[in-house]
């Protein structure tokens, strides 16, 4: 039997002399390694660099809140900011200028996603749309969701969704995936067993999605994510997702005659079978393309919607002359009537700038999902080498004094007369991203955001005394 990488360890302790060849060898490499990237750089011009230790690069500079601490030390190093953490080089964009330069100028370059740990074993090695690389299959994709899954019409259809869902939305607001929920699956998540297991799988593939694998950054320690216990958690997950969503899809084919016209009641997940059935874009849809790009349309409308409504609720009870503003606003065009409609939120200017407001203090990912270029490049006077890992500080962007006046307060004002949108065109609001790998499901997000999940909640507390609407809820 091979021994194990503790027994190794234990054994390079034991022998001093060895251990002494090691670590002589081990610091004359990092010194040429040093010597050569300082030589590089000075050749390359590189961007600025904090300075590093050996091996762990950077990661002694940062804290528990990632997108605090690149906020933190851009303000030294500027707006594009090289790091090294670990084995990865790491670009960190901080200003709406450079964010243009990567989603914009230079898309294509940077369309392509690292390979993580986590999207690897949970998304089907990587065949959603969030972590797909870029490529045809990606293209195929992406297609898919614009055209068949999420374009203005099909949004439209889930309105009776939507609207069904509100009243389940007040009585428990801690829970307010669940819209999501059953427009993906075609049926509420307590329909089937009385468990709400969509929920918790959610938070579990979100959290495990930003964890901390020390193999994405250190290839060589790739064993110890298996020591820690990371790979295990990751991989049971996995099987508990693949088993519902096998039970789901199997109930699908077996009730839903999928050959028919698709009624204004199915979800995306009928949808995609059309999709595979009818082989529509030449090309063949496997099951487990089908349940990774569900996984995305489960994740991107259950945490991130639930989150982005929380903070709004938050900042509107924390500003009293806001939340009356709001409440006005919606008691004038609503009226006497019991329930709102998505037609009256169009008519609802200041709730729209509240929407607005809420997700440039408390953007659903504060940094974008994390980008790869594909070749070496050239961002103003700085060489960008291929592989370079970047993330964008969505978060820093949309509080920089430079472009927002009182950037950290929460005023909805700010957007009345203004033609800034989140759709991807002004960078200085890119809470979705922008270019090749922007979210396609933005409107989707926020037809679920805008609907009487918030709205209702402002009615609410402002026709009841805070108590009795608490008590509403439960």
């Amino acid at each position: 039997m091979a021994p194990t990488p503790l027994v190794l360890l234990q054994r390079l302790l034991e022998d001093q002399q060895y251990l002494m060849i090691v670590l002589t060898i081990f610091f004359l490499a990092t010194l040429s390694s040093a010597r050569l990237r300082r030589t590089w750089s000075k050749k390359a011009n590189l961007p600025p660099s904090p300075p590093k230790f050996p091996f762990i690069g950077n990661f002694y500079q940062l804290g528990d809140l990632l997108h605090h601490s690149f906020r933190d030390l851009s303000r030294k190093y500027g707006p594009i900011m090289l790091l090294h953490l670990g084995r990865a080089p790491v670009l960190v964009i901080s200003s709406a200028e450079m964010a243009r330069e990567i989603m914009q100028n230079h898309d294509r370059v940077f369309a392509y996603r690292p390979a993580l740990t986590a999207a690897q074993i949970i998304l089907y090695k990587c065949q959603d749309i969030g972590y797909a690389p870029y490529g045809e299959y990606y293209k195929l994709a992406r297609k898919i969701c614009v055209t068949d899954l999420l374009s203005v019409k099909k949004v439209q259809s889930f309105k009776f969704i939507r609207e069904e869902e509100t009243d389940f939305f007040i009585k428990k607001i801690t829970q307010s995936c669940h819209k999501d929920v059953q427009c993906a699956f075609g049926k509420s998540p307590e329909d089937a067993d009385g468990i709400n297991r969509f929920g918790n799988l959610s938070r579990e593939v979100m959290q495990l999605l930003g964890a901390f694998s020390i193999g994405d950054f250190f290839p060589c320690l790739r064993w110890m994510d298996v020591l820690t216990g990371l790979i295990r958690r990751m991989k049971t997950t996995s099987q508990k997702l693949d088993v519902l969503f096998d039970r789901i899809i199997d109930e699908h084919l077996t009730k839903t005659d999928i050959h028919h016209s698709l009624d204004t009641e199915q979800g995306f997940l009928d949808l995609l079978l059309h999709v595979q059935k009818e082989n529509k874009l030449n090309n063949n849809i496997s099951k487990d393309n089908i349940k990774a790009i569900l996984m995305d349309m489960f994740l991107g409308g259950t945490d991130t919607t639930a989150t982005t409504i929380e903070w709004a609720m938050a900042e509107l009870l924390k500003s009293p002359d806001t939340m009356m503003k709001a409440q006005a606003e919606v008691r004038k065009i609503v009226g006497k009537k019991v329930k709102v409609k998505e037609e009256d939120i169009q008519q609802m200017e200041y709730f729209k700038c509240v929407i607005k407001e809420a997700l440039r203090l408390h953007p659903p990912l504060p940094l974008l999902i994390g980008r790869e270029s594909v070749t070496s490049t050239q961002i103003k006077e700085y060489t960008i080498p291929a592989k370079t890992r970047v993330y964008i500080n969505a978060w820093a962007i949309q509080r920089d004094p430079v472009l927002w006046d009182k950037a950290d307060e929460f005023i909805p004002e700010r957007f009345i007369g203004s033609t800034i949108d989140f759709t991807g065109q002004d960078f200085e609001l890119v809470p979705f991203g922008s270019g090749r790998r922007s979210c396609p499901g933005v409107s989707f997000g926020i037809a679920v955001v805008s609907l009487h999940s918030l709205t209702s909640c402002i009615g609410l507390i402002g026709i009841c005394p805070m108590e009795k609407s608490r008590k509403s809820w439960t």
